[in-house]
């Protein structure tokens, strides 16, 4: 069985959770949004249900699944209008690292709570200054006796109030070179030393972004995930999926989009006929869709190669998959806003926010220009100009 056609679960899990999302639907996520709320109702019961920990093994409470069958769960959501962007964070990033190379306490502590939703993990890597460059990165930890001392400050971290802890990307000291090297730490919110603080958005999202202060936060030496000498390894075991569930954000979002636009133009009637009739409505909403369809192929292709253990193959698709899907995004919320024309500003339709929802596709986790430059590096060989 290839990547391009699905298996008959992964067909059944589509078509449960899309069951799931409609019953809630961007009614659900923009009242929510209103009353300045979390989508707890919608968490719990996917939780309740499975579908959070689909990727997490079964031994520790998980479906046993991959990132293939995360990404399903999030697209459908998002298809359906009521996306959980912390379905990226929680089980798909920190789950994913915990499982892979978290330590069997560590995991038996964390992993049945992600992936039944009564425990959630954000996940701080991004810097004022260094942005997602984790050679750039300042938070330093420091032995201190057996206990590690975390300074540092992280922005753009998703969901922290929600949090149980937040898998923070730090630096330590490498006692050969004496150069830093990242290092994975989880950090519980409730902390000493440990400062959040809202980030005003112009984006209405459930999901609050946050400014977050480390002030000398002590963490037991069990805090440190994994090998002390292998962080970069276990970074980008966490930073792929993360792509990956990107483009599954952005794929649900444009199918949602690209769904309200067909409706319209079906319905809509002009000088007795269809809007949709019409070939300069009709060709721009078909290309959307083909966009959305060619993404979804290569992230197929990319959770495929991670499930597989391909990381090196999985890290080049995920990047064009985010790519991909981004572009494709961006493409389907304009051209549905402009099939509906005024009506694609009103509140009623719903489309106009996606307008800014849709461009954080494009920016994070790591813009479309740094992709471009990991392809050109990577992927074609050519010299890098810094």
């Amino acid at each position: 069985m290839t990547a391009v056609i699905e298996s008959e679960e992964h067909k059944a899990l589509r078509s449960a959770v899309a069951a799931l999302g409609k019953r809630y639907g961007r009614d659900y996520l923009t009242r929510t949004i209103d009353e300045g709320k979390h989508l707890t109702e919608l968490w719990s019961e996917a939780g309740k249900l499975g579908y959070l920990g689909v990727n997490l093994p079964e031994e520790y409470g998980g479906g046993g699944g991959g990132i293939t069958d995360l990404s399903i769960v999030l697209e459908e959501l998002g298809a359906a209008g009521s996306p959980l962007l912390m379905l990226v964070v929680s089980p798909a990033i920190c789950g994913t690292v915990i499982s892979r190379f978290g330590t069997e306490e560590q995991k038996r502590t964390w992993l049945p709570g992600l992936a039944d939703g009564t425990r959630l993990m954000a996940f701080g890597i991004t810097e004022p200054d260094a942005g997602s460059n984790s050679h750039r990165i300042t938070t330093t930890a420091r032995k201190d006796g057996a206990d590690w001392l975390l300074t540092g400050r992280k922005v753009f971290i998703s969901g922290v109030d929600m949090a149980d802890a937040v898998l923070i990307v730090g630096r330590t000291e490498d006692a050969r070179t004496g150069r830093l090297k990242p290092c994975l730490f989880i950090v519980p919110t409730d902390a000493e030393g440990f400062h959040k603080n809202p980030i005003d958005m112009e984006l209405k999202a459930a999901e609050k972004q946050f400014e977050l202060v480390l002030d000398d936060v002590r963490l037991p030496a069990d805090a440190l995930v994994g090998d002390e000498d292998a962080g970069l390894l276990q970074l980008f075991a966490g930073l792929n999926p993360e792509r990956i569930m990107t483009a599954a954000f952005a794929i649900g979002m444009g199918r949602h989009a690209l769904g309200k636009a067909v409706e319209y133009a079906r319905d809509r009637t002009v000088w007795k006929a269809p809007i949709g009739a019409h070939q300069a409505i009709a060709h721009p909403l078909a290309q959307a869709h083909i966009d959305l369809e060619l993404a979804r192929l290569m992230m197929q292709k990319a959770a495929h190669l991670y499930d597989a253990g391909d990381d090196i193959g999985a890290g080049e698709a995920a990047n064009m998959a985010k790519y991909a899907a981004g572009e494709a995004c961006v493409k389907a919320v304009d051209q549905s806003v402009h099939t509906l024309g005024g009506n694609g500003l009103t509140r009623e339709f719903g489309l106009a926010s996606l307008i800014t929802a849709a461009r954080v596709a494009r920016i994070a986790p790591v813009s479309r220009e740094m992709i471009l430059n990991y392809v050109s590096h990577q992927t074609l060989g050519l010299p890098k100009s810094y």
